[in-house]
This record gives C-alpha cells, sequence and structure tokens, in this order.
C-alpha cells in the first residue's frame, strides 16, 4: 500500500493520536496485516512513538506483524468447539491446505490461525472464514467449505 492511502486512512482519523488503535484496524482491514513502513507513517503522522504504535500492535491479538493470506481461517478452539471435534476440524484444515497454524499458503490465498472463543458455543465446532461463521462443522465439509474462497 502506499503511503498515500496510508496517509488518507489516518487523516479520516482526523491525525488525532487517540484514534490510534482505530487506524490499526483500518490499515488491518486494508492489507490484512500491519507493516512496518505503515506503521511508522502513522506514528509520524499521529506524533507518537514508533514504540507505543507497536505496543498496541502487538498487545491485540487481531492485529498481524507478517503478511497474511486474502482470506483468514480461524479455527475456533475453545472449550465448546474442543470437546465437539474441533482439533479434527483444525487437522483437516491444515492437511487440506498444506499449511502450518500460523503460516499462510504458498499461493498466498490462506492463513490459518487458532483462536479461543468466537462466541457461538451453539454453533460448535465452528469456523471462522474471513467475517462468514461457518458451524457445526465436520471433518467431511471441510472441503467443500474451502472450495467456497478458491
Amino acid at each position: 500500500m502506499p503511503i498515500t492511502e496510508v496517509s488518507q486512512i489516518i487523516k479520516k482519523h482526523a491525525e488525532k493520536p487517540a484514534a490510534a488503535i482505530a487506524i490499526l484496524q483500518d490499515l488491518q482491514k486494508e492489507l490484512n496485516w500491519l507493516p512496518e513502513p505503515a506503521l511508522r507513517v502513522a506514528a509520524l503522522r499521529l506524533g507518537i512513538p514508533l514504540t507505543q504504535i507497536y505496543g498496541l500492535a502487538t498487545f491485540y491479538n487481531s492485529f498481524s506483524l507478517k503478511p497474511r493470506g486474502r482470506h483468514i481461517i480461524q479455527i475456533c478452539l475453545g472449550t465448546a468447539c474442543h470437546v465437539r471435534g474441533a482439533p479434527r476440524i483444525e487437522t483437516t484444515i491444515l492437511d487440506n491446505l498444506n499449511v502450518e497454524l500460523d503460516e499462510m499458503t504458498e499461493d498466498e490465498r490462506f492463513s490459518v490461525e487458532s483462536v479461543r472463543c468466537v462466541g457461538c458455543c451453539g454453533l460448535a465446532p465452528v469456523v471462522v472464514i474471513d467475517e462468514n461463521f461457518h458451524g457445526k462443522l465436520e471433518t467431511k465439509d471441510v472441503p467443500k467449505m474451502l472450495k467456497e474462497y478458491t
């Protein structure tokens, strides 16, 4: 993302240091991760230390400092999902995509992450892809689910 686009996102928030988290959220939404040059521009434009921006970016799990795929797969491993088979779903997804947890597929299409709870315990096990919830999954459902995003 060119610096001018990063600057536009920051300008949208009136360049207020209090908006740092909102700015990081917008950058993350646009880029799927927070590259160092974008963080440097944000710190400079907000007039706050780069260490403070990095502190925010590393404190919240929703932010990523490494590139992520076009589609973010989050596998819920909270208690309800875990007891209803989420570890098997996780293994099936990783095997189908030939990728490791917290990594991006070679074609940069998917990144796979585990999360503790997505708040849909009644639909367990749940996988969230981008902003789409897939519930009551079985391992046999995984290939069809992934195909929706290819």
